[in-house]
Order: structure tokens, then sequence, then C-alpha cells
């Protein structure tokens, strides 16, 4: 069974922000002005034949709950055995954040949190992100970030995995990351640092199968990088079927196809009973 280990369903509100005019643009999107019904999204899933999802929510600096984490608990409660959630926090307001990253592990049982630097303008060196570092670390979820350039319309540099997320992997060995959008154009520095820290992985979430660089494709099919490289997509900006078209082509061993596409992610995320 496919895991997509990076999915949005998305809102209105999410949808019509400014800032994805670019995506907009690339992809000939139009805005939402209606919500749309979790159906839409299970279908587009369906059409690929992927069993599973990790939805996200979002939290800006200025927007406030774009997805909330309340929102995303009740589509996974709608359909259980196809989602399960990341939680979005308000890094502006470390010990609420902590709070509600608690909240959203124990109660909603969400599988992790997500936080992405460039809608706050803040490395994941920022001081501000270490005591949800140690909240990740004490609850065992991952923390899952954006690496690499930013096609919405804001700054780029916060993506960079040297020095930001090397930085982190040593400030906390035991706190499992994963990098998502593969880090282009820093791909390499992005597999150094996936080689270099054993917590360290890297998902493929908004590049197609056709498009995921070489450098990666290679560490894919090393000893290594099978184990540390997971499937996702970043729908709705890139569909699923979209995504696994041209997989073939990557010459990828049936066990490092599994790992990629399931294993990885359940091992990481602690979707065991996913098969």
């Amino acid at each position: 069974m496919t895991i997509d280990v990076w999915m949005q369903h998305p809102t209105v509100r999410f949808s019509q922000h400014e800032m994805f005019d670019s995506l907009r643009r690339w992809t000939g999107q139009q805005a939402l002005s209606a919500e749309l019904p979790i159906e839409l999204t299970l279908a587009a899933m369906d059409q690929a034949e992927v069993g599973f999802g990790l939805l996200s929510a979002w939290h800006g600096p200025r927007e406030g709950a774009m997805i909330s984490n309340d929102e995303v608990a009740e589509w996974v409660r709608a359909h259980p055995g196809r989602f399960a959630g990341l939680a979005a926090v308000d890094l502006a307001q470390p010990m609420r954040a902590v709070r509600e990253l608690r909240r959203c592990i124990g109660d909603l049982g969400f599988k992790g949190l997500r936080v992405v630097p460039w809608l706050w303008e803040a490395a994941p060196t920022d001081r501000r992100y270490y005591p949800l570092y140690a909240t990740c670390i004490d609850l065992g979820v991952p923390f899952c970030t954006q690496v690499g350039h930013t096609g919405p319309l804001r700054p780029s540099e916060t993506g960079r995995p040297i020095p930001y997320i090397d930085q982190v992997a040593l400030d906390f060995p035991e706190l499992t990351i994963v990098a998502g959008h593969i880090g282009y154009p820093w791909t390499e520095e992005m597999v150094a640092v996936a080689r270099k820290h054993e917590n360290v992985y890297i998902d493929t979430s908004a590049y197609t199968s056709r498009r995921i660089p070489g450098e990666l494709i290679a560490y894919m099919k090393s000893g290594s990088g099978r184990r540390k490289v997971l499937f996702g997509t970043n729908y709705p900006m890139i569909g699923h079927a979209s995504a696994l078209e041209g997989l073939d082509d990557l010459g990828l061993d049936a066990e490092t196809r599994e790992l990629y596409l399931h294993g990885n992610a359940t091992r990481v995320f602690g979707l065991a009973h996913k098969d």
C-alpha cells in the first residue's frame, strides 16, 4: 500500500492565500471559492492506488490556522483507515505551541509535527523551535519540515539543509527529522545530511517521479539510502497519479520501491498496522 507522507486537504482560506499565486501560475489551478468534501481527496488517492496519507495542518504567523488541527482531526475521524494527522502550531508562542502539540499527539492521535520555515521566515535553528524538538523526542514523534527553495512567494534561505538541518540534528540526535521537498537546489547537501545523521530522512513531496534529481535517485539505490527516502506529493499541488507517473523508469529494485512507497513511512511514523 502506498503512503503519502505530505499532503493537504485544502480549505478556502488556505487555497486563496496570495503567497500561493506562484504555484497557481505553475500548475494552472484556481483558488477555491467553496469548501471541498474530503471525498474528493480520497478519490484522487484512489485513482493512484494510494491507500493512506498524512494530512498536514497549517498555521502561519499572521494568518493563524489556515488548516486547523481540529479540521484535520475531523477528517481523520471520518476516515481513520485512510488518514492520520500532522500538527501545526504557533511558533511565536512556544509554550502554547508545546501544549498544542501535546494535545494533538495525546488527544487527537496525530503522528508528528510539521513546521514550514519559510512561512515563519525562521530557520530551523531559531530558538523558538527548540522546545518543540524536545517535545517531539519526549512524545516519540517526528519533526517534519521543508528543505530547498521556496515555491510560494517567500524567501528561500530557510530551506538550506546545511547549516540548518545539520545543526538541529547535532543538537538533538534523538530527534527524527523528515525533510520534505528533497532540498533542491541543495539536494546534494540534503543527501549528505541524511547520510551523516541516523535520524534524518528525506521525502519527495512537490516533485513528480520524473523530476527527482539523479543524486537523490542514486542515494535511494544505496545500501543506507534505500531506508531514508519516503514518498510524498504535496497534494493538491501535485496529484497522486501525476506524482507516481514515471516511477518505473527510476530503476528501483522491488525492495527499494517497497521501502520508498510504504515501508519507510510505516517505520518512521509508527504506522506499522498499515499493510
